[in-house]
């Protein structure tokens, strides 16, 4: 008994001095990052911005330390944020000692309006004279969009340029549902509104079908012809070279039909900007350049760009919590040096209750000061329901936006719990009581209230929608029915006032706000090392926990979370564009 007692304190004494340990290299560790991140670079001369375009792009990130953490923990590309991103490229052209960028490309995942608010970026640099030049192993559709705008083009000498074309498809398992036993009662108001789709089909409508060509010609025009222009090619030519295969041909034919200057391997770059330079280049990362960046001046007059992305209320932390941006909008309604606030809106859509509440709060401030929305990929559904009642709305050309349209899916599960022998049972009080059971299919009545919810819900968004956009009801539905517009399309239609990026919607802001100097403040302000930590470990440690229970069928249980995220009253989009 006397050893067990010894061998159990030994024990307890061996790990708790192992948590000391672990804990106090976890706070050197982040200690460490969080000193890397924020100390100021002094940029030599004969300096090159080198810009890697890897990872995924993001509207901004909620905490940089993290981001660094994230990136050398789990040895993966940090995320490339739009606002650092335009920043740096605006402190490069200013910095005298920086005399261009190298754009060294890699895997990198956006979606179309963040390709071209890069490739605005990128434009705007090189009207200060200096140089941009860019390199790849292979090129892949989205990287070479940013990469046209090069000075010079180099690839790998056996490499590819992938231009191809826009494929846009999706899973229907329709069917699948129905051989478990499950169908889905869908309640919706919209033609083109098609997430129930998937659902309850095994193929795309034809309004769908209708919808998802304009999305795709669209964009792949957008493309074409901003790569035409840079490289000083026809559309034509660039859709031969896609319909002809070229994409996969030998690379001499890239280099012959003029979409890049020259083959050669990575290492022959150095001698390439040295020769630019007129010296051995010293290279500065993003992070580096970021560091040197001066905060702004004129605090006493601010424009507040609140950052809203993510599905509304659906259930993830990385998503957008209606009653968090509600009470920004509050505060920054009630901040007397807060002249004008710019709502940047990146969003499928999701919740009809959290969109309204947001529509309401944006009203309240919009009573006191001016508000411009600014949308990046998707603004779309309660996306747009949350933007239309705005002085100015701005997209990109290529963002999604409208699908003017609600619904509602109710699983009926009756036929699976048939097929495996379980029952539920129970009493009600009132005829209603049980509505939403599913263990069986809706009633008629049941159908006929859901539906009618439904209807009040969509009548109440194209209210919204005509009160912002000062249009008539009767013209709001002429192109809502759920139908998703590009940018370029919004603005025809007048569900938009201006093309660009956020930038022009922080100019307009401060035009109607009629001040000249001021300071742009971002909200919410961005958590530090260790919440980020904390929150990240708390998400994981419960996926774990669950996959470790699940085992095979962990998968089914998140498909099953996302499902169960969209239930009830939803204004969203049912797909991504993203280009990889």
């Amino acid at each position: 008994m006397k050893n067990f007692w010894k061998m159990t304190l030994a024990t307890v004494v061996g790990l708790l001095l192992f948590s000391i340990v672990c804990t106090g290299i976890s706070i050197f560790f982040f200690v460490a990052i969080a000193a890397s991140t924020s100390q100021t670079t002094v940029i030599k001369q004969a300096a090159v911005y080198h810009l890697k375009l890897k990872g995924s792009v993001v509207d901004r990130v909620d905490s940089d330390e993290y981001a660094e953490f994230m990136s050398v923990f789990s040895k993966t590309d940090k995320p490339i944020a739009l606002d650092d991103f335009k920043a740096t490229l605006i402190e490069a052209a200013n910095n005298d000692n920086i005399h261009g960028v190298y754009l060294e490309v890699g895997s990198l995942s956006a979606a179309p309006a963040s390709i071209q608010a890069m490739r605005s970026a990128l434009q705007d640099f090189k009207e200060s004279g200096k140089f941009i030049v860019a390199y790849a192993d292979n090129y892949s559709q989205n990287t070479y969009w940013i990469s046209s705008i090069a000075d010079k083009v180099y690839l790998n000498p056996m490499g590819n340029v992938m231009l191809y074309g826009v494929n846009m498809s999706g899973f229907y398992f329709g069917e699948t549902l129905k051989k478990i036993g499950v169908k889905m009662q869908v309640f919706r108001v919209g033609t083109f509104k098609s997430a129930v789709e998937p659902y309850v089909s095994d193929h795309m409508s034809e309004a769908n079908k209708l919808q998802m060509s304009s999305l795709a010609n669209g964009i792949w025009s957008a493309m074409l012809t901003d790569i035409a222009e840079s490289r000083k090619l026809t559309v034509e030519q660039l859709q031969a070279f896609a319909d002809n295969g070229d994409f996969m041909a030998e690379t001499e034919i890239a280099l012959q039909k003029g979409l890049v200057d020259s083959l050669c391997y990575e290492s022959a770059m150095n001698d390439v900007l040295e020769n630019l330079v007129g010296n051995k280049p010293n290279k500065y990362s993003l992070s580096k350049i970021k560091s040197t960046i001066t905060p702004e001046k004129y605090k006493q007059n601010k424009i507040a760009v609140l950052y809203a992305s993510g599905a509304i209320d659906g259930g993830s932390k990385e998503g957008i919590d209606s009653e968090d941006i509600c009470q920004e909008l509050q505060k920054l309604a009630k901040d007397s040096s807060v002249k004008a606030v710019v709502l940047r809106i990146n969003s499928p859509g999701g919740s009809a209750f959290g969109s309204e509440q947001m529509w309401h709060a944006a009203q309240m401030l919009k009573e006191k000061k001016p508000l411009v929305v600014s949308m990046g990929d998707y603004a779309a559904s309660g996306g747009y329901y949350m933007a239309c009642n705005a002085n100015k709305i701005v997209a990109e050309p290529t963002t999604l936006t409208g699908s003017i349209g609600i619904f509602s899916i109710i699983p009926d599960a009756q036929g699976l719990f048939d097929k495996v022998g379980l029952a539920i049972d129970g009493v009600s009080t009132a005829k209603y009581a049980a509505m939403g059971d599913i263990s069986k299919p809706m009633t008629t009545d049941e159908k006929i209230l859901f539906q009618n919810t439904v209807n009040r819900g969509y009548e109440l968004f194209v209210k919204r929608c005509a009160q912002g956009r000062d249009m008539t009801i009767d013209e709001i539905k002429k192109v809502a029915e759920g139908r998703v517009w590009l940018g370029e399309q919004a603005l025809k239609l007048g569900l938009v006032d201006e093309l660009g990026g956020l930038d022009k919607a922080v100019a307009i802001a401060a035009e109607l706000a009629e001040v000249d100097k001021y300071a742009v403040k971002e909200y919410p302000a961005k958590k530090d090392l260790f919440t980020k930590i904390m929150e990240d470990f708390q998400m994981n440690a419960s996926a774990r926990v669950m996959a470790k229970q699940l085992g095979e069928y962990a998968a089914y249980y998140e498909a099953f979370q996302k499902a169960n995220a969209a239930m009830g009253i939803q204004a969203r989009i049912p797909y991504e564009i993203i280009f990889e």
